[in-house]
């Protein structure tokens, strides 16, 4: 019998490029396969239908994820007009058609100028979210339409790239919690027709913009040349967080906060901060009150080179998944899509 690889520590965020067709929690385990990580995560699930940036925590990274996860997001997505399927997307069924003769580019500037901004939106009954314990999903497929309530998200840029031959093609930033299926049904409806997505390709999220991705492909071909390879492309953890102010301790001060205690600070108003020793390791994530003490929130004390682990590189100043089936998690964790 084969005796399966050895786990190891690997710790870092892959920013990797999704394929379509593959459930996010599918590219996490071939990941986690091809490091042989004792510890990964994603932050927020992309549809199967979806491609782009799924960035994969390893190890210690897994301790950032959460930010991650609520970070804005950036996207690319078509979507055919005039017909609308049951789930808002390619993969569900053709239920309505409709006229797209009066949806011009010009009639649809004025009304994005409606979706930019704070909106409210009602979740698609295709999604995870739960109602008396079951997702909305299920019950969608059992014929069962239940009531949502509204929910605010910000759409902080919402352009057109193409609106020619019934396809709509847009670049929507915004929150987390934003479905996009459901901004390209509402857009539709605002302009007299039907839609629903037939690409999204996620380009961005957080601190990550049009970043460099790998591919899976990409990776097996640096797997074969050794883990070493690998562990090049992996970004160090605080570069989730390369959007926050630093703290910069001496290693008294670093000392006692990684023993848990509070330390006197000068620096800055309140708030979360990344914070480094003198040496500028990462130390972690603490909060600064306005009375100038900083709190510890969470530690990264491995990677301060306690238990043999490389000590983490300064960053730049500067969505559990469900599935839509069996394979798929097109109605995971992660609204998106």
């Amino acid at each position: 019998m084969t005796e399966r690889p050895a786990r190891r520590h690997v710790d870092g965020i892959l920013l990797l490029d999704k394929p379509v067709g593959m459930t996010s929690n599918r590219a996490l385990q071939a990941v986690k396969h091809l490091y042989r990580a004792r510890k990964a995560g994603h932050t927020g699930s992309l549809d199967p239908l979806a491609s782009g940036l799924l960035p994969i925590c390893l190890g210690e990274a897994t301790k950032v994820s959460a930010w991650l996860l609520g970070a804005d997001k950036y996207y690319r997505v078509e979507a055919r007009l005039g017909v609308r399927t049951d789930t808002g997307d390619a993969d569900g069924r053709v239920v309505e058609t409709a006229s797209i003769e009066t949806v011009t580019w010009n009639d649809l500037g004025p009304i994005l100028d409606r979706f930019r901004g704070p909106i409210e939106q009602v979740p698609p009954m295709y999604s995870a979210l739960k109602h008396q314990g079951r997702r909305l999903y299920t019950l969608a497929r059992e014929g069962r339409e239940i009531e949502r309530k509204p929910r605010a998200v910000q759409i902080y840029r919402l352009e057109i790239e193409r609106c020619e031959d019934g396809i709509l093609a847009l670049d929507v930033e915004c929150s987390k919690g934003t479905y996009i299926r459901s901004l390209v049904e509402d857009i539709a409806a605002a302009a007299g027709t039907l839609a629903h997505v037939t690409a999204l390709r996620r380009l961005g999220a957080g601190p990550f913009r049009s970043p460099e991705m790998h591919t899976l492909a990409a990776l097996e071909s640096l797997a074969a040349t050794g883990e070493a390879a690998l562990d090049d492309v992996l970004l160090p953890p605080d570069s989730a967080l390369a959007r926050w102010r630093a703290v910069y301790l001496d290693t008294a001060a670093a000392g006692r906060l990684l023993q848990g205690r509070e330390v006197s600070v000068t620096t800055g108003p309140a708030g979360l901060v990344r914070v480094y020793d003198g040496a500028q390791r990462f130390l972690g994530v603490g909060e600064l009150t306005a009375g100038g003490r900083l709190a510890p929130r969470r530690l990264f004390v491995e990677s301060c080179g306690q238990a043999g682990m490389p000590a983490g590189r300064a960053a730049e100043d500067n969505d559990p998944v469900g599935a839509r089936n069996s394979d798929r998690s097109l109605f995971g964790g992660s609204p998106n899509g």
